[in-house]
């Protein structure tokens, strides 16, 4: 459908990005410019996506992405049968930007704090970052915060969710900035963000993340134990990386809360906090001069490292292993897993928060 069929249609559109594109975008809810850039955004991806069908059927389309197409449309299926996702317009259209990234996303935490800042807006919610289509305002807004002595972190973001909000304009792409990962890869990034259109939050980032991540690791089991040998060879090889990285840096996060908890004096508290980031750096070199044979993948973030990145990669992954019980105490049924996610999110915040800390008190 076209975006350009007529004002007012462009108008409603406009209203319905303002308010979708606030849960992966941080809409700060204040800012005309803001809103600008992240409609016309949205709307510049979708002008540029064509239907699947069209991309496999153009003799100019190169031989790997067309397969990497219809592999998109296995998984997209898949999640669909298998997975109890919304079966709807998102991710049947594909748009080729000219950038490594479709959004840059802004962190931000106290100094001595992994509490991530948020941005807040009507209808939507709070969340804990804020994005931009381009990189240079989301490196003007973190300057802005460095200069208020916050912790900040600048990453780029392969792709996000509307939350549903956009399928009647052909809903969110696939991208240029994923389509060719790994097997393993797409189909987490695409369960991923599936699950974000069932279950959403306002102002639980934690929640909404755990959940989207925690429906990723299970569906891609599922689709590896229908896969290839192959596919499932170079999976184990990446998750072990993956597994390595969690490992070192969830320790990290636990030994800087317990310290941000002590009654140390601030300079006291710099003085450690410094040494425990140099020691998670050097943890990352051992690993890459070891099991990881040299892989260069996680260079950038070490090198950045800081309370920001600690705490966003926290709200992906501290929840997730109480979900995952949740899952197997719904016999490993995806809609009544779901279902039941649906309930917790209608709780209040410490209910939700004591239910979830409740399961993973004894999760596998």
């Amino acid at each position: 459908m076209s975006v350009r069929r007529s004002a007012a249609r462009a108008a409603l559109a406009a209203i319905g990005l303002a308010l979708g594109l606030g849960l992966c975008l941080g809409l700060s809810g204040c800012g005309l410019s803001y809103y600008t850039q992240a409609v016309g955004g949205h709307l510049d991806l979708l002008q540029r996506a064509r239907p699947v069908e069209q991309w496999v059927a153009d003799p100019d389309t190169p031989a790997a992405l067309r397969e990497r197409l219809r592999l998109a449309q296995r998984l997209r299926a898949f999640a669909v049968d298998e997975l109890k996702l919304p079966d709807n317009a998102s991710y049947r259209r594909f748009a080729e930007l000219d950038r490594s990234a479709v959004v840059w996303n802004v962190v931000a935490t106290p100094e001595l704090s992994l509490t991530l800042k948020t941005w807040c807006f009507p209808v939507m919610g709070c969340v804990g970052y804020r994005g931009y289509f381009q990189r240079a305002p989301a490196d003007a807004l973190a300057a802005e915060l460095r200069s208020q002595g916050l912790d900040v972190s600048v990453y780029g973001v392969p792709a996000y969710s509307t939350l549903g909000w956009t399928n009647w304009l052909g809903g969110d792409p696939l991208l240029s900035t994923f389509i060719r990962w790994p097997e393993s890869e797409l189909a987490r990034l695409l369960f991923h963000e599936l699950a974000h259109q069932v279950v959403y939050v306002a102002d639980d980032t934690a929640f909404n993340e755990s959940y989207a991540t925690a429906v990723e690791r299970l569906g891609l089991r599922r689709w590896l134990s229908e896969a290839g040998a192959a596919a499932q060879q170079e999976a184990a090889r990446l998750d072990a990386r993956r597994q390595d990285f969690r490992r070192i840096t969830a320790q990290a996060r636990r030994d800087l809360e317990a310290l941000y908890r002590s009654r140390l004096a601030p300079d006291a508290l710099r003085e450690r906090k410094a040494e425990r980031l140099q020691q998670l750096r050097e943890d990352h070199a051992r690993l890459k001069a070891g099991p990881w044979q040299g892989f260069t993948g996680y260079d950038a973030w070490f090198v950045q490292v800081n309370n920001a990145a600690l705490a966003v990669q926290g709200a992906y992954e501290d929840q997730v292993p109480a979900f995952e019980r949740l899952f197997e105490r719904e016999g490993r049924d995806f809609a009544r897993f779901h279902a039941e996610v649906a309930r917790l999110a209608t709780l209040p915040a410490p209910q939700r928060r004591a239910a979830l800390q409740a399961l993973g008190a004894d999760a596998p």
